[in-house]
């Protein structure tokens, strides 16, 4: 699947500089961007998503003298 992007001219700048001075290609920086970005996002929204349920009691919480305690970690 192809995808299309604009970008600012200044990002664009920045992206042709760092491709030229590098010797790889702009879409081999663009797809790193979206790797990195998307494992940031999952992280964050799941992460809300999980919080949201703690929130409504509707999540499991454990203590961490709880899980010290169940897993024989004493001080």
């Amino acid at each position: 699947m192809a995808t299309s992007i604009r970008l600012e001219p200044e990002m664009e700048s920045r992206l042709d500089f760092l491709a030229k001075q590098t010797g790889r290609t702009k879409a081999y920086y663009l797809r790193q961007l979206i790797f990195r970005g998307m494992e940031d996002l999952e992280d964050y929204y799941l992460a809300a998503d999980v919080l949201e349920r703690v929130r409504k009691g509707e999540e499991v919480v454990f203590s961490s003298a709880d899980v010290r305690r169940d897993l024989g970690l004493g001080y």
